[in-house]
């Protein structure tokens, strides 16, 4: 019987949304996760992003994969190889496994090595974000087989770090051939540029939510037009920066709900909002419940 991840699943990130989690270790930078999209908070794996690839299957039910500068519905049976560095959200309106595995690419061969650099770096430097891999096609009905492979070991009452990195390198091979095929190299440059705006900002609205922030301000951090500062998070996050700002600051207001006993009042001043009702509202249409009810729901989760 498979088992879920438990507990409270939430993303937790840095300042510029990179995960802060270590997937495996030095000796073996692998790690395998099962786990529900449902069961996140918002049911949603949040925005963030990780100097490792990430490979996922849907197992069961429908998601969206909202990846870089695209959004990508994935059914049962298909899956997603996401690149390093490509900032990646997981949304879903049910129940929807979805076995995953991050490791870094050094799992397969040294950074100074040949393999490495013919066959590894032009896949990391690639201009695509990420490969959508269906079984409507041979090659790629190959690379599930050897997705699901890799799972099956991590599943086994033995897991095998050889099989697994066996396995792993083949699927590289699989995916080196595939992305080989559709590389642009100048789009590549003009998304890393937007992602590394796209970070900056963010960390100057996670640095200062609680004060008062203006378009303005955001655009003035990477001297760049208000109009560019809409479209790069209309591109890549599917929202506006005011709205970026304002569920950033619901977020924060969450986390001091579940972990201070400070009032309402208190909590919504010092996540940046001026007006009590207001914050109440927002807070409800984004959680579903008053922000007392969720403090009394986490309470009554950690019991």
């Amino acid at each position: 019987m498979k088992k879920l991840n438990d507990g409270y699943a939430k993303i937790i990130t840095d300042e510029t949304l990179r995960e802060t989690i270590s997937h495996g270790s030095e000796e073996y930078p692998f790690r395998y996760y099962y786990e529900d999209i449902w069961l996140f908070d918002l049911h949603c794996i949040d925005w963030h992003w990780h100097p490792e690839v990430e490979l996922v299957l849907a197992e069961k039910g429908t998601a969206d994969f909202l990846v870089g500068s695209s959004r990508y519905v994935l059914k049962a049976g298909e899956a997603i190889f996401i690149n390093t560095q490509v900032i990646h959200r997981f949304e879903s309106s049910a129940s929807a496994i979805i076995p995953n595995m991050v490791f870094s690419p050094i799992l397969i061969a040294a950074e100074n090595s040949l393999i490495y650099r013919k066959y590894i770096k032009p896949v990391l430097l690639s201009s695509v974000e990420c490969l959508i891999i269906t079984p409507t096609d041979e090659k790629q009905c190959e690379m599930l087989d050897t997705i699901r492979n890799v799972f099956a070991i991590q599943e086994s009452e033995s897991i095998s770090e050889l099989q697994t990195t066996q396995l792993i390198m083949k699927l590289w091979g699989q995916i080196y051939e595939s992305i080989s095929r559709n590389d642009t190299q100048n789009t590549a440059k003009t998304s890393a540029q937007a992602q590394a705006q796209l970070q900056i900002m963010m960390q100057y609205i996670h640095k200062n939510y609680y004060r008062r922030i203006t378009l303005e301000d955001i655009a003035r951090t990477v001297s760049i037009s208000k109009s560019s500062v809409l479209n790069i998070f209309k591109s890549y996050l599917h929202t506006s920066p005011i709205n970026y700002v304002l569920e950033y600051r619901l977020k924060r207001a969450a986390k001091l709900l579940s972990e201070t006993e400070n009032s309402v009042s208190v909590i919504a001043q010092t996540a940046g909002f001026e007006n009590v009702g207001y914050f109440c509202r927002k807070f409800k249409a984004l959680y579903g419940m008053t922000p007392k009810e969720y403090r009394d729901h986490r309470r009554s989760e950690r019991k």
